[in-house]
């Protein structure tokens, strides 16, 4: 791991994200992008913050048993669970180990974003309850609703406005069933009850993929056809809402930046370090200037 940047601003501090990565990169994603967590932090990283400090995202394989150290944890402002070929309700020992690990975080306060499975296991960690979605696979670009007495836009930081509604690349069979204890539905669609959720001020779940866009989506359906994982009559459907409409990722990603970002007060609360043993991480990026940087060989 390398800190060596974060005096290229003049003493000003940098901002310690972690990516929890519950997925193996696709021969695609490896060969246009760099791999999943390149996709990400170029989604995801620099803006939002409003102080112009440095940011600097640690990536981690949990779907390969690697975590933050225990001593580490309390350093990251935030922490983004992805999404994973892997159902949330499994009993996968990196699964359960996930689970403990952000129901340390929540206890912590620390900011969680949970993205599509990341959407799920956090409900599932935190009480909820989740399964297989009663309508069956949802795939493409679709629209969610935000729900009319709208109680999340303190959560976005310097986003001014929530849309009635907003498209969304979607890729999934299983959902939220029953959001966890205080845990308040944000948005909803035809198909899925619960899109967004949140937990207090310091959880959130979407169930679309804000960093997906449109190639990765129609890559990822050939995939799912050619391996016969879902019906080559979904792909066409999927394909055709591709073909029909944008996801709207502009204003997602400054949703997402929004709420990991935002101002925030400072936590003395120390990491629990059971459960967290020490790991080595995959993958180090600085955000500086606005420009990405990736400070270790990356991999993913």
């Amino acid at each position: 791991m390398t800190v060596a940047a974060a005096a290229a601003s003049g003493g000003v501090g940098v901002r310690r994200y972690a990516l929890l990565l519950a997925l193996n990169d696709s021969e695609y994603a490896r060969k246009v992008y760099g791999g999943y967590g390149n996709v990400f932090v170029s989604a995801l990283g620099g803006g939002g913050g409003g102080g112009g400090e440095e940011e600097r995202w640690d990536c981690f394989r949990v779907i390969d048993g690697e975590f933050p150290a225990a001593e580490e944890v309390g350093r990251y402002e935030g922490f983004v669970v992805s999404g994973s070929p892997h159902d949330a309700y499994g009993d996968e020992r990196w699964i359960l180990r996930l689970c403990s690990l952000l129901r340390a975080l929540h206890a912590m306060g620390k900011r969680i974003l949970g993205i599509c499975f990341g959407h799920q296991v956090l409900c599932r960690a935190l009480g909820g309850r989740i399964g297989k979605a009663r309508s069956g696979w949802n795939i493409g670009v679709k629209k969610m609703t935000f729900v009319r007495d709208f109680e999340g836009s303190k959560l976005f930081g310097d986003l001014k406005e929530i849309p009635q509604s907003a498209s969304i690349i979607e890729v999934h069979q299983d959902e939220v069933l029953e959001v966890p204890p205080m845990g308040r539905v944000l948005a909803y669609s035809d198909k899925t009850p619960v899109e967004m959720f949140a937990v207090g001020d310091n959880v959130l779940g979407i169930q679309g993929h804000p960093e997906y866009t449109s190639d990765i989506l129609l890559n990822l359906i050939d995939r799912l056809v050619n391996n016969n994982t879902i019906t080559s009559g979904i792909g066409e459907e999927a394909r055709r809402t591709v073909e029909a409409s944008e996801p709207d990722r502009r204003f997602w990603t400054g949703l997402c930046k929004g709420f990991l970002k935002r101002p925030t007060a400072a936590t003395t609360v120390d990491m629990p370090p059971r459960e967290v043993a020490p790991k080595m991480m995959s993958c180090s990026h600085i955000i500086a200037d606005g420009h990405f940087v990736a400070t270790t060989p990356i991999g993913l």
